[in-house]
């Protein structure tokens, strides 16, 4: 979870205080194989930024939305931000940070709910 240590303890923590029920990627990174496009009902084991296990959580819903497309309810669902405004702007410096950033990008958005806290 996160580019660094610090934001990887925020996103944590977000998680386990109930605020955090959602989380997304661009699209490009699950075609490029970075990973495996969540699917309902599939379980992931969450990690630290050491590589121990955190937590559980369960896939809920997904779908592919455009950067410039996502509405408030949904970024705020990602627990980050108090805004839209807030969540592009912090999510456009973190894709810039990884990969590149395009308002018209397509992401994969994940809503998930915490299975089981492994602390």
């Amino acid at each position: 979870m996160g580019d660094s240590r610090m934001l990887c303890d925020r996103l944590i923590a977000l998680v386990r205080a109930g605020k955090k029920r959602a989380t997304c990627g661009p699209l490009a990174d699950y075609e490029a194989g970075k990973d495996d496009v969540p699917v309902v009902g599939r379980r992931d084991i969450a990690l630290d930024w050491d590589g121990n296990p955190v937590f559980v959580i369960e896939t809920l819903h997904t779908e592919q939305i455009r950067f410039c497309d996502v509405p408030e309810e949904l970024a705020l669902a990602e627990g980050e931000d108090e805004t839209l405004e807030g969540w592009r702007a912090g999510h456009a410096e973190y894709f810039k940070r990884n990969g590149g950033f395009d308002p018209e990008m397509m992401l994969v958005f994940e809503r998930f709910r915490l299975v089981e806290d492994l602390a």
